[in-house]
């Protein structure tokens, strides 16, 4: 498995977190870690490790990205 820290904006409301959450173990993503950076006008940034098959993000990386109103603003490999 290739681990990878995903940085996220989304939505500040509640159950877009569980939204994410639960789409990453449906695609077979491991969390690691969460940690939530910052919250403002209605919108949240977070830090989530992930451990992911293979060692190849995309296929997780388009999961996210087929959350309405998520945006992945970076991926980050951890050793």
């Amino acid at each position: 498995m290739g681990l990878f820290r995903i940085r996220l904006a989304l939505p500040d409301r509640p159950g877009t977190l569980g939204a994410v959450t639960s789409a990453i173990g449906f695609a077979g993503g491991d969390i690691r870690g969460l940690v939530v950076l910052s919250s403002d006008q209605g919108r949240g940034i977070d830090d989530i490790t992930i451990a992911v098959p293979g060692s190849d993000p995309k296929d997780m990386l388009d999961v996210l990205n087929s959350i309405g109103g998520i945006e992945v603003i970076s991926v980050t490999p951890v050793q």
